[in-house]
């Protein structure tokens, strides 16, 4: 008979897994002044792919260690709506994506706040994430890089922005029906709330 391992959250702050999302945090206005200063695209996207892979590694180190903690279910999503912020303003100001993909893609965020902002005053802090969210954001965080290497007019720039593009719309699905379940475990949490109020 297979025992099952729960997750213990903990208060701790200095993880490995911490330390990863705190690094990128750090890395987010150093994307954004790569992408639109001195236009190094090169290292804009070296520090998008080390974002991904570390966005996957402080997770998995999390688990793996039994390292899950409060901080960390906090910085993982702050991280990675900052870096989806930071190259979606980036990304529009050289033109190359389009201003209608931003407001899709920031009304979500602005409907997660507003949900969350619900959730604190019955005095939840947070959802947990799940896997369709994390497909979204890895996505999201492919495409950007994709359409980043597509701003260019040779053959290779062509491929890279077709599947920029697969990548974006997919992830922009994604990241919208994420948001259709995060709003459905919110509106269990608040129904059983209710409940045992009564």
């Amino acid at each position: 008979m297979e025992v099952q391992q729960t997750e213990v959250t903990s208060d701790r702050v200095f993880t490995v897994p911490n330390l990863l999302s705190m690094a990128r945090l750090l890395g987010v206005p150093v994307f954004l002044w790569l992408i639109l200063v001195p236009q190094a695209d090169g290292w804009a996207i070296v520090l998008l792919v080390v974002s991904g892979l570390t966005d996957y590694l402080d997770g998995y180190l999390a688990r793996r260690w039994n390292q899950i903690t409060r901080l960390g279910q906090l910085l993982d999503p702050v991280a990675d709506r900052l870096y989806i912020l930071a190259t979606l303003v980036g990304l529009l100001i050289r033109d190359i994506i389009p201003w209608w993909l931003v407001v899709i893609l920031l009304a979500r965020d602005v409907l997660m706040a507003g949900v969350l902002l619900v959730l604190k005053r019955v005095g939840v802090t947070g959802l947990p994430v799940h896997f369709i969210g994390k497909a979204a954001t890895f996505n999201l965080l492919y495409a950007f890089p994709l359409l980043l290497l597509g701003d260019g007019t040779s053959a290779f720039a062509d491929i890279c922005r077709v599947f920029g593009w697969a990548f974006a719309i997919w992830g922009t699905a994604l990241y919208w029906w994420a948001a259709v379940l995060y709003l459905e475990q919110a509106r269990r949490i608040l129904a059983a709330k209710k409940g045992r109020q009564t």
